[in-house]
């Protein structure tokens, strides 16, 4: 595995990172809770010693489990990267931004709140920390900007925290370069946590410039698109109907998508390597990008990501990629 530093902090997280949006079973399709922690482990077991949560993921699951399969393991070994600002219950009386509804296990709406004011924050971090089952968080980070809360008060929230040692480094996710800004102006910030794929490169233009000024380190989520570009939901795989990617993946041309994995799948078999080992790996590669979440939902899609970083993909190969890729996104755009 490599390790890589976190913006201007003492973090090193591993380049592969575990995302565990998935484990919460929520608008996944449900979850095995063996699996989830055996995919915990083995990631742990094979380099990746990073995890990133939310306590909107699986509302309040993921991060039980979490603390549930690192109990009993070196703590100072493990980043912990999670989140606040995403609101389910009733305890904000409806304060913030409404999101979306969500829907508990019965199938109920649950409305969904962004909210960010420093009393929430002190709030969720309290919370998380005991689900976790730990005394600090790496780094917490704000999960979506919250248009009713000054940035500043949010930021001023998490300066707190780090003075009294529940948080070691502040981060953004959903950020725009705007807020990004402005957020620079009450703390030094850590990373930002975005979108970005092979299909989804906009952070290109403006972000990643500014990030790299800056020392900023950029996170990516969603580098497999949700797992559509590991390829097997061209080969008869099905989605559970209550799995939110049935929608998600209608925002791409399947076909182009299709066509393009065939053009690349040639650079996966030289390298024995399975299509989203050569994804994440050529997302590990790309400027301005310092860590690329990949989740997993038992151990053998666990050891496959942390395998990834083994790919070694030369100049040649990388070109075709990004050239067969600049015909794609001219047809998607």
């Amino acid at each position: 595995m490599e390790y890589r530093k976190l913006g201007t902090t003492d973090l090193n997280l591993s380049v592969i990172t575990y995302g565990a949006f998935a484990i919460g079973g929520s608008m996944w399709g449900g979850n095995e809770k063996q699996d989830s922690i055996d995919a915990i482990h083995a990631s742990l077991d094979h380099g990746i010693t990073s995890i990133d949560t939310a306590p909107f993921y699986g509302f309040g699951l993921s991060e039980e489990l979490i603390g549930e399969a690192i109990k009993g393991r070196d703590r100072s070994k493990i980043q912990i990267l999670t989140k606040f600002g995403l609101v389910w219950d009733k305890s904000n009386n409806g304060k913030g931004e409404h999101f979306f509804d969500a829907s508990d296990e019965q199938g109920n709406p649950v409305p969904v709140f962004k909210f960010a004011s420093k009393e929430n924050i002190i709030k969720e971090a309290e919370e998380s920390l005991k689900r976790l089952g730990t005394d600090y968080i790496d780094l917490l980070q704000i999960h979506w900007p919250d248009a009713t809360t000054p940035i500043s008060e949010t930021m001023e929230a998490m300066e707190l925290l780090i003075q009294q040692g529940k948080i070691k480094a502040a981060g953004l996710c959903n950020y725009d370069l705007s807020q990004m800004q402005t957020a620079a102006e009450t703390i030094k910030l850590a990373s930002n946590q975005v979108s970005y794929s092979m299909l989804n490169r906009g952070i290109e233009n403006e972000l990643v410039p500014f990030s790299i000024a800056n020392d900023i380190s950029i996170i990516a989520y969603s580098p497999l698109e949700r797992g559509l570009l590991t390829g097997k939901y061209f080969k008869n795989a099905r989605l559970k109907s209550d799995d939110h990617r049935n929608g998600y993946f209608g925002q791409f041309n399947p076909e182009l998508v299709e066509a393009f994995l065939n053009k690349i799948q040639p650079v996966a078999d030289s390298q024995n390597a399975t299509l989203s080992q050569l994804v994440l790996r050529w997302t590990t590669l790309q400027p301005g990008i310092a860590i690329v979440l990949a989740g997993a939902r038992n151990a053998k899609q666990a050891i496959e990501n942390a395998a990834a970083i083994n790919i070694s993909i030369s100049d040649e190969e990388l070109n075709f990629i990004n050239e067969n890729l600049a015909l794609i996104s001219q047809q998607l755009a």
